[in-house]
């Protein structure tokens, strides 16, 4: 190994361990009494639900966004309990950690909707092959890009400034969950596609609404989400 290609891996590993780093205390500080939940990450267990209704205003939002993080920490959660043997050094414990940030996540918005949240969903994940790196890696870009542009166009519908300032913290987080694995696929050039190239968002992160979020993750849900509810503006 040529001397500049070892220290770009050098830089590369240093570069992962400073986001998990920050990303763990930015969760660390919005969450902190929550910290225990890492070590005991739950399975969805509810196959019962054939229709679930997200409700109205800042609540429906909230059950909006723990949707979103119950699927991402119940992917990562399957990827951590049977992970693709083409994995590379120190990729499962990045996964890993990954999960942990979702789980704390899902059980941020579960402590703070109270009995208003919604049950724990069991989710249909037979699209993506977890036997396989590419796979696995290509299915956390789809969900950490959904979840970055959901987090984007959710938070101007919040009428809770308090509430607000809780997700925008949660939102950075993911933002560094999605550099993160693109960083792992395209190495080479870890920012593209990041923006928008056109449109009324471009050079900006995309955002998308609550049913266009529900619509593009639609065949992971084995029930109907009803969105009708919740704010548009």
């Amino acid at each position: 190994m040529s001397e500049s290609a070892s220290s770009s891996l050098l830089a590369r590993s240093m570069r992962r361990r400073s986001f998990f780093r920050v990303a763990g205390a930015t969760v660390a500080a919005s969450t902190l009494v929550l910290a225990g939940c890492v070590k005991d990450p739950v399975e969805p267990t509810d196959t019962q639900v054939t229709t679930l209704n997200l409700g109205e205003g800042d609540t429906g939002l909230l059950n909006y966004l723990l949707l979103l993080e119950q699927l991402e920490a119940a992917f990562y959660q399957k990827v951590v309990t049977t992970p693709p043997t083409d994995l590379q050094a120190g990729e499962l414990a990045a996964l890993t950690d990954l999960r942990d940030h979702e789980v704390v996540h899902r059980e941020f918005f579960r402590q703070l909707l109270g009995s208003n949240a919604q049950p724990t969903i069991e989710f249909n994940f037979s699209t993506i092959n977890f036997s396989s790196r590419a796979s696995v890696l290509a299915a956390a870009r789809t969900f950490e890009d959904l979840g970055v542009a959901a987090y984007n166009g959710a938070a101007k519908l919040f009428t809770s400034r308090e509430i607000l300032a809780l997700v925008s913290k949660i939102a950075s987080v993911e933002a560094r969950h999605a550099a993160f694995i693109r960083d792992l696929i395209q190495p080479t050039d870890p920012f593209g596609g990041v923006v928008e190239g056109s449109g009324a968002y471009s050079g900006l992160g995309t955002v998308l609404t609550p049913p266009q979020v529900i619509a593009a993750a639609t065949s992971f849900f084995p029930y109907t989400i009803v969105v009708s509810g919740l704010p548009t503006a």
